[in-house]
C-alpha cells in the first residue's frame, strides 16, 4: 500500500524555480540524472572494492537509456548502490534537506531569476527532471541483499509516495513521463547528441535504446597516464574537440594531486584562425567536475591573453554551484587557474629556450595575444617577458627573431638602454634614418612592426634594469655607446651656419604648425631629414592605436631634424639663394617632410605623393619649374589647435 508524504512547506517554492527559473537548457536533465547514476556505480563500485556479500555482485556496471514512444516514457536505469525505503525518504523526499529553505533564501537575496551565484552544494540536480516531465517515478533496488524494493512518485506537487515495488536486479530505475513539448527527447538520436556532448568521458558505459554498443567513450585521456597515450590518439582528440584540419603545434597533458587534484590536456592550434567547422564558437577551456562537463567555454582557467589555448580541465575538488552550470568564485578555482597558467607559461618558456623552432611557430600566430598579456595582466609580466621575441637591425630577414635576453646579452660596450624603432614592416623599417647613427656605432635596435606594439609598450618600458626607447627620441646621446665605424657615406661639410639657417627658417615657413620645431641633426649620415619626438611628443604612439582601433586621429606633431651635410640640403640652400621664388624650393620642403612622414610608417595617405613626385621628376628631366602647377599636389594639413 502506498505510503503519502507532504513535502517541507517551501518545496513546492523551490520546485518552481528548479523548473522555470535555474537551468538555461532543458536537456540539462539528463546529465544530472546520468551524474547521479554514476555517483550511484561509483558508490557501489567502491563497497565492492571491501564487500561481495552485496545483491547482485557480478552485475555489470553500467546506465542504460530507454525511450517508449507510445507511452511518452524516458528510463533512465542504473546498476549503482540502489535506495531502501528510508533513502528514497532522505535522498528525494526531502529536497537538499540540509539547504532548501537556505538556497530559497539565497535566491530571494539575488532577486533573480537564476541560481548561478548561490553558493554551496544544495544536491537537487535530480528535480531537474520535473523540467521535461509531468510525473517522475523511481524503483529502486538496494545493494543490501534482504532489503525489499521501493518506489518513489511525485508529479511535482506538494506530495509524493512511496510504495512497495519490483526490481529483480541491484539499482535504480528513474522514469519520467515527458510532457509534450519535451517529446524530443524520445529520440535515440537526440538521446545520444547529449550524452556525448556532455556525459562522454562518464566512467561507466552508457547504452542509448536496444545499441549493444556504449554510446560515450568512458575513458577520459587526459586522466591517461601521458606514457599509455599516443600521438596518434591525441591529436585524434585535438581533431575531435576542434574540427581543426591541422595537427597541434603543441600539447600540454598535465595532472596534479597538490594542492588540488585535477588533470588537464590543453592543445595550442596550428592555426591562428579557428576552422569554419569548428564547434568551438568562443574562447575557453572545456571544464569538467569528475569527467562530467560543467562548462562549455570556461573563461575562468586561463587569462584573457592566452585565450587561443584549447582543451579541457577536470577537477576532483571543484566546488559547483546548485545547478553545476557555473563554478563557484572559491579559492579553489583561483587556485586552478593559477597552477593551469603557470604551467602553460613554464611550458612556453621551456620550448623558447629548448625548442625555438616549435616555438617561433606558436609565436607567429598568436603572438598579438602574448604581447596583450603584458598590459592586461601586469603581474604575469616576468613570466611573459621571455616569451616576447623581435627582428633587429642585425637580423637577417624578418623570420630571423631574437628574444629580449638576447639582445641584453650582446649590448654594445657602455649601453645601458634597450633601443627600438615602431613601424609598418621589416624592410620599410630597415631603411629608416634613426638607424643611421646606430648602425655607425654598432648598437642593435628592435623592430616593432606589429600593430599591437604600441598597445605592449604600455606595460613594458623596461627589462631587467634596461630602459626601452624609442630611437626617434630627441635627446638620445650615443656619444659614449658602442665604438663609432668610419662613415663610408658620401656627403659634404656642414652647410655654413647662415646658409643653414635660411634653409631652416624656409622648412619652418613652409611646414608651420605640421612640426614643432626645424634644427640641424648631428646623427644623420646618409639620409636628408627625419622626425624626432621630445618630452611634448610622449602621446605620439596614440596614433598609431587610435589607427589600430579606427579611431579619429591627428598626425603627431614632431620636430624635423635635417642634414646639413645631406647633398640634397647643399642642392636645394644652393637654388635657395639663387632663386627664393622658385617653386621647386617649396615642393623639395615638402616632399622631405612627407618622406620622413612615409619614413616613420604615419602618412596619412602616401598614395597622394604621387602628384608631385611626378611633378618633381618633370623638373629633373628638364620641365622649367615655372611651368609646372605644384599647387595640384597639396600637402598633408597641419593638425587643429584649439585658439584660446
Amino acid at each position: 500500500m502506498a505510503e503519502t508524504f507532504t513535502f517541507q512547506a517551501e518545496i513546492q517554492q523551490l520546485l518552481d524555480i528548479l523548473v522555470h527559473s535555474l537551468y538555461t537548457e532543458r536537456e540539462i536533465f539528463l546529465r544530472e540524472v546520468v551524474s547521479n547514476a554514476s555517483d550511484a556505480l561509483n558508490r557501489v563500485q567502491f563497497e565492492l572494492l571491501t564487500n561481495r556479500d552485496i545483491q547482485d555482485s557480478d552485475a555489470e556496471l553500467a546506465i542504460e537509456i530507454k525511450a517508449d514512444e507510445e507511452a511518452g516514457t524516458l528510463t533512465i536505469s542504473d546498476s549503482g548502490i540502489g535506495m531502501t525505503h528510508d533513502d528514497l525518504v532522505n535522498n528525494l523526499g526531502i529536497i537538499a534537506r540540509s539547504g532548501a529553505k537556505a538556497f530559497i533564501e539565497a535566491m530571494k537575496e539575488r532577486n533573480a531569476g537564476a541560481a548561478t551565484d548561490v553558493i554551496g552544494q544544495f544536491g537537487v540536480g535530480f528535480y531537474s527532471a520535473f523540467m521535461v516531465a509531468d510525473k517522475v517515478r523511481v524503483v529502486s533496488r538496494s545493494y543490501k541483499p534482504d532489503e525489499p524494493v521501493f518506489a518513489w512518485e511525485s508529479d511535482g506537487g506538494a506530495t509524493y509516495s512511496i510504495e512497495p515495488a519490483e526490481r529483480e536486479t541491484r539499482g535504480t530505475d528513474i522514469t519520467l513521463y515527458l510532457k509534450e513539448d519535451a517529446k524530443e527527447f524520445l529520440s535515440d538520436w537526440k538521446l545520444k547528441d547529449i550524452i556525448r556532448r556532455h556525459s562522454d568521458y562518464i566512467a561507466f558505459p552508457i547504452y542509448v535504446g536496444e545499441d549493444e554498443e556504449a554510446t560515450n567513450k568512458q575513458t577520459a585521456i587526459w586522466r591517461q597516464d601521458p606514457k599509455e597515450v599516443t600521438d596518434e590518439q591525441y591529436t585524434d582528440f585535438y581533431k575531435m574537440l576542434t574540427l581543426d584540419f591541422e595537427e597541434p603545434l603543441h600539447r600540454i597533458h598535465m595532472r596534479a594531486d597538490v594542492p588540488l587534484q585535477f588533470y588537464a590536456l590543453l592543445f595550442i592550434p596550428g592555426s591562428g584562425e579557428p576552422s569554419v567547422l569548428s564547434p568551438r564558437k568562443q574562447p575557453g577551456l572545456k571544464l569538467y567536475a569528475r569527467k562530467v562537463l560543467i562548462q562549455e567555454y570556461s573563461k575562468d582557467l586561463l587569462p584573457e591573453y592566452l585565450q587561443f589555448v584549447q582543451g579541457v580541465v577536470d577537477s576532483e575538488d571543484l566546488p559547483l554551484n546548485v545547478n553545476r552550470e557555473s563554478v563557484q568564485a572559491t579559492k579553489v578555482m583561483a587556485n586552478l587557474k593559477k597552477t593551469v597558467t603557470g604551467k602553460v607559461l613554464s611550458e612556453l618558456k621551456r620550448l623558447a629556450q629548448k625548442d625555438k623552432e616549435t616555438y617561433l611557430k606558436i609565436f607567429e600566430r598568436f603572438a598579438r595575444y602574448i604581447k596583450q598579456g603584458v598590459v592586461v595582466s601586469p603581474m604575469d609580466r616576468t613570466d611573459i617577458e621571455p616569451l616576447l621575441f623581435f627582428t633587429s637591425n642585425r637580423s637577417a630577414d624578418e623570420n630571423d627573431l631574437i628574444s629580449l635576453d638576447d639582445y641584453v646579452g650582446r649590448m654594445a660596450a657602455n649601453q645601458e638602454d634597450i633601443y627600438y624603432i615602431l613601424g609598418e614592416d621589416f624592410y620599410n623599417v630597415a631603411r629608416s634614418p634613426h638607424l643611421d647613427s646606430f648602425r655607425q656605432r654598432g648598437i642593435e635596435v628592435l623592430y616593432f612592426t606589429d600593430p599591437v606594439d604600441p598597445v605592449m609598450l604600455m606595460g613594458l618600458s623596461d627589462y631587467k634594469g634596461h630602459h626601452l626607447r624609442n630611437v626617434d627620441e630627441a635627446d638620445i646621446d650615443l656619444s659614449s655607446v658602442g665604438e663609432a665605424q668610419p662613415d663610408e657615406t658620401p656627403s659634404r661639410e656642414n652647410l655654413a651656419e647662415d646658409i643653414f639657417e635660411s634653409l631652416r627658417s624656409r622648412f619652418a615657413d613652409v611646414l608651420g604648425a605640421r612640426v614643432r620645431d626645424v634644427r640641424s641633426s648631428k646623427s644623420l649620415t646618409g639620409s636628408p631629414a627625419r622626425l624626432v619626438s621630445d618630452e611634448h611628443s610622449a602621446s605620439r604612439n596614440m596614433f598609431r592605436l587610435n589607427r589600430l582601433l579606427d579611431k579619429e586621429h591627428e598626425l603627431p606633431v614632431k620636430i624635423l631634424e635635417i642634414n646639413p651635410r645631406h647633398p640634397l640640403m647643399h642642392n636645394l640652400s644652393g637654388l635657395l639663394a639663387t632663386n627664393a621664388d622658385n617653386p621647386l624650393v617649396n615642393a623639395v620642403v615638402e616632399q622631405v617632410f612627407e618622406t620622413a612622414l612615409l619614413q616613420d610608417g604615419i602618412h596619412p595617405d602616401p598614395s597622394s605623393m604621387a602628384a608631385r613626385l611626378t611633378l618633381l621628376m618633370e623638373a629633373a628631366t628638364g620641365s622649367p619649374a615655372s611651368d609646372l602647377n605644384f599647387e595640384a599636389a597639396p600637402p598633408v594639413p597641419a593638425p587643429e589647435t584649439d585658439e584660446a
